[in-house]
This record gives C-alpha cells, structure tokens and sequence, in this order.
C-alpha cells in the first residue's frame, strides 16, 4: 500500500534494521525512523526512542503523510499515531495476532492482536483495506494489516 502515500514526510515507527526505510527513500519521501536500537542510514532522520518505558512521545506536534508499523505492538501508541497523521495521510499497520502463538514468536497474547482490533484501534480513520488471518511468507504466521486514510 505504500504507493497510496502522499508525497512528503513518513514515519517508519519501530523501524528495525530499515527495511522500510530503504523502500520509502525509494519512493521520494522524507523518511524519519524510531527504534531503541541505534539505526543509520544516509537520508533517514533517526530518532532513538523507548517506546515503551513512559516517556514522552518523541515526535510531539510533528505530522507525518505516512507512518508505517510492522511486527510491533503497543497498544498506547495507537491515539498517538492517528493524531500524527496529517489530513490524507496513510497508516500502514501490520503485524501478528492471536493463533500466532501456534506458529512460534511473538506468543504472549500481550503481544498479540485481537480479531479485529487493528479496524476497531483505528475507527476513526476511513480504512481502505483490513485483512487478517494466516500468511504463509515470509513465514508462517497469524497478521492483521490495516492501511487507512485521515480524513
């Protein structure tokens, strides 16, 4: 779903090793990444952040056209993340759910989507496309993906 961002700055949350951000360079966005881990990559503003240990959200007052999570749950992010988003600006959210657990890691449900959560944590957001269930790539595994729109 990344072509359904607009042109402009997005938000890698929980980028890892980047993956996502070598892609959203590749389109022409502005790309600013968030992790406890450090992360360089020419043209990626990194912002090194716990999300997790109650500090303040790092980006306070900023807006993203896009902001892109996978494989990363946090439940308290959700409000943040929907206020970040600029008007027409794109969420894109995937990562696992309950059943996972059968498939190996993450397994503790604290981790783990409830059916439907991703479409109900994010209502007030004109959703695009939902899809839950099994993936066979790149592993086996129990998703949700959720791409919505601000209005």
């Amino acid at each position: 779903w990344a072509p359904l961002i607009p042109p402009g700055r997005v938000l890698d949350l929980a980028c890892g090793s980047g993956r996502h951000c070598r892609l959203l360079l590749a389109r022409g966005h502005e790309v600013v990444a968030v992790d406890r881990e450090p992360f360089s990559l020419p043209g990626v503003r990194f912002v090194g952040a716990d999300l997790e240990d109650g500090s303040p959200w790092p980006l306070s007052g900023e807006r993203f056209q896009g902001i892109v999570v996978t494989n990363y749950l946090h439940r308290p992010l959700f409000p943040l993340l929907e206020r970040s988003l600029s008007p027409g600006g794109v969420l894109i959210y995937e990562t696992f759910m309950q059943g996972n657990e059968r498939y190996g890691r993450p397994s503790n449900p604290a981790f783990l989507l409830e059916p439907g959560e991703l479409w109900r944590a994010f209502a007030g957001l004109h959703v695009i496309a939902f899809e839950q269930g099994r993936v066979l790539e790149p592993k086996l595994a129990m998703i949700q993906r959720l791409c919505a729109v601000q209005a």
